[in-house]
């Protein structure tokens, strides 16, 4: 994978105004990653015209890192849609910011930190495959099998063993594009069940119409069904090893299948695998070689770097995360969230209205939460309780474990807000969240945010319920 090269801030004048991808740095590391048509001017507004986003991070930066994606014989004053060359740098960069993105997990590309922001290309596992763009795969636990929900699609299923997924991807938009031109070249379905007659991306030769396989004529004539098959499955596989970054591989075979064909007296065939050659080099013309998507973790691999971290032999599956909000003692509430292999279940969320009076306690307000936690056995137990706090606030939580004999093999952690300080059982020292593997680290605060979140809103309604006044947020405690 290509790196890449930095000036400084100072000095943003002098980078390319070619297609490509941007990334902001300080002197350690990358804090925010895009892509851009022309990285010169949209890194200049992220400076002129900053948003609360571009604010988090543009005076942390010190250097502007650059990588260019798009030829130096590309006319800037084209559209990136528009241009053969700029095409196939749309594609690249697309797939290039998934790549560093997923390799430096910058800290304020948010959209990664969210999976519901994730784009991924769906590929069914059929005669004739569909190919769709969703969200992540959503997983059901079920007992018999996982099912894939689409969104806008709810009377719709797909078992995800019936489904190739390719990514992830940032940009839906770059994404719906790309595909578009690939299906110039290489047509396919899109509709969600094959139709009895052919429909306009027939017409627009951007479908191979299957349909047409149930008419009559199509009986009539020997082989069709599995010419037409042979061709379609040739078009998906080429389609696929192309978002993943394997378009060298594709285009040398495809040169091998036209030779073939030729040498074998083929020759319409020939010209039409000569013509998605032509049509390909077009689009990738003047880019450079780019790698596929990193496949996302999986939660084996999490547990696994889990284990070690917490030097335990038990599995992780079920993670709470617990977190207390009050102003000055009052209205104090507190939060139980759930996630189970890495995903938030919001059917296990739990919140509670703490009891105890008096001055603020944070520290007595989550022993009281776990208390009463621990005591609902119905409630399936974790493996691993997350705790917001310090060395305090982890004593008191493996206090109250203690105290159920039925929690004794919980494990429990408590991340510090001031340094990101995250303290485990019986180990003595802290370890820096900086320090552990980046996967590992949004994890974690993903737990913590989301226990916050949910504490806040809580804390928020019993707020409004008693029309307390609004406090200054400098008097806000959590």
């Amino acid at each position: 994978m290509e790196k890449f090269k930095y000036l400084p801030k100072e000095k943003i004048s002098q980078l390319p105004k070619t297609a490509g991808v941007y990334a902001f740095k300080n002197e350690k590391e990358i804090l925010y990653i895009g892509k851009a048509a022309n990285i010169k001017e949209r890194v200049k507004n992220h400076f002129s015209q900053s948003n609360y986003r571009d604010n988090l991070f543009i005076n942390q930066t010190k250097k502007i890192g650059y990588i260019k994606t798009s030829s130096e014989f590309a006319e800037p004053s084209v559209h990136l849609t528009s241009h053969p060359a700029s095409q196939g740098s749309t594609i690249e960069a697309l797939i290039l910011e998934a790549n560093l993105i997923k390799k430096y997990q910058p800290k304020y590309n948010i959209v990664w930190k969210d999976s519901k922001n994730y784009f991924f290309i769906g590929i069914t596992k059929e005669d004739f495959p569909q190919i769709f763009i969703t969200h992540q795969p959503v997983e059901v636990l079920s007992s018999k099998y996982k099912v894939l929900r689409r969104k806008n699609i709810p009377t719709t299923k797909y078992k995800i063993l019936n489904t190739k997924f390719v990514g992830p991807f940032v940009d839906g938009k770059a994404l719906k594009q790309t595909l578009k031109i690939l299906r110039k070249i290489f047509p396919f379905r899109s509709c969600n069940k094959i139709p009895k007659h052919p429909c306009l991306w027939y017409q627009l030769k951007r479908c191979p119409a299957p349909c047409l396989l149930k008419s009559a004529v199509a009986e009539q004539i020997p082989n069709l069904n599995n010419k037409i098959k042979r061709e379609y499955q040739d078009n998906i596989k080429n389609i696929r090893k192309i978002l993943e970054g394997k378009k060298t591989q594709v285009l040398k075979n495809l040169k091998k299948e036209m030779k073939t064909a030729s040498k074998n007296q083929k020759f319409e065939k020939a010209a039409k695998i000569r013509d998605q050659i032509m049509a390909l080099e077009k689009v990738l013309a003047h880019t450079r070689i780019f790698e596929g998507y990193v496949k996302p973790r999986s939660w084996q691999y999490f547990t696994v770097v889990l284990k070690k971290i917490l030097r335990t032999k038990r599995k992780i599956f079920r993670i709470e995360a617990y977190d207390v909000s009050n102003i000055q003692g009052q209205k104090a509430t507190g939060s139980m969230i759930t996630f189970l292999r890495g995903k938030p279940d919001k059917n296990f969320y739990r919140r509670f209205k703490i009891k105890i009076s008096g001055k603020p306690d944070d520290t007595a307000m989550l022993k009281e939460i776990l208390t009463r936690r621990l005591k609902h056995k119905e409630w399936p137990f974790p493996d691993l309780i997350l705790i917001d706090g310090g060395k305090p606030q982890l004593n008191i939580a493996v206090k109250s474990k203690s105290q159920n004999p039925n929690s004794k093999k919980i494990k429990i952690i408590a991340l510090a807000k001031r340094k990101n300080e995250l303290f485990i059982e019986n180990q003595k020292k802290p370890i820096l969240l900086k320090n552990l593997p980046r996967e590992i680290f949004n994890l974690i605060l993903q737990l913590r945010d989301e226990a916050h979140r949910f504490a806040k809103k809580y804390h928020l309604k019993l707020r409004e319920n008693a029309t307390l006044p609004s406090p200054s947020p400098a008097r806000f405690t959590r």
